[in-house]
């Protein structure tokens, strides 16, 4: 699990494509600096898990499937891109940003950057399938940056990034047109559910008493 909070600004140093997959290499000397094999790190919001690492060359592999292709836009990286990394989250950690699987529901497109004093307003597409899951002032996930939407409409939503977020990871790059992986809040995917179930019905016991025999006396 992730909190959205990136902790470094890495880069694709290479690109291996497959016919139905791909493998990454990565630099992130923060992120690589206490991994292990089989650690999870999120790449632009998604998590992966490291095949290889060389802790001293600050580099991590890992490898991507079909269905996670198809989902994100990490197949249209390249060499020398950047790339929001975070490591899974320590239980001792501070939560951050809020509940992130890593899991990515789908992509959205850049529509409009409005820049402000010492902010940023950014307007995304929303997808139809993700509309019904995303609110104003909720939480949403975009390239792994853990965000809260400032407006929303039937087909966009917004949010406003800060100096910070701006200068520290991907959303601070990225154009009008370009593609960014959405998480949705997965709390709402889990009360839609609770709430689509049928309840089981229960037996319920009669209304009416059972009768009693009734004992009749001699005079």
């Amino acid at each position: 699990m992730f909190t959205g909070i990136v902790e470094e600004f890495g880069q694709v140093d290479r690109v291996d494509l497959g016919e139905e997959s791909a493998r990454l290499t990565l630099r992130g000397p923060l992120v690589t600096s206490d991994a292990v094999h089989g650690a999870s790190i999120a790449v632009n919001g998604v998590c992966l898990t490291v095949v290889e690492h060389d802790v001293d060359a600050g580099w991590f592999t890992v490898d991507v499937m079909a269905e996670t292709l198809s989902r994100s836009g990490l197949g249209a990286l390249e060499v020398g891109a950047p790339v929001n990394l975070e490591r899974a989250m320590a239980a001792t950690s501070r939560f951050g940003g809020h509940i992130v699987q890593g899991h990515v529901d789908g992509t959205a497109t850049v529509l409009e950057r409005v820049p402000g004093d010492r902010w940023e307003v950014v307007t995304f597409t929303l997808p139809a399938d993700l509309a019904r899951y995303v609110v104003e002032k909720g939480s949403i996930t975009v390239d792994g940056v853990s965000l809260t939407v400032s407006a929303v409409t039937e087909d966009t939503f917004s949010v406003s990034l800060i100096p910070t977020t701006l200068a520290l990871t991907t959303l601070g790059h990225r154009a009008v047109g370009d593609t960014v992986n959405l998480e949705v809040d997965v709390l709402a995917k889990y009360v839609e559910r609770l709430l689509a179930a049928t309840p089981t019905a229960r037996p319920t016991e009669s209304a009416t008493p059972t009768a009693r025999p009734t004992l009749e006396v001699s005079a």
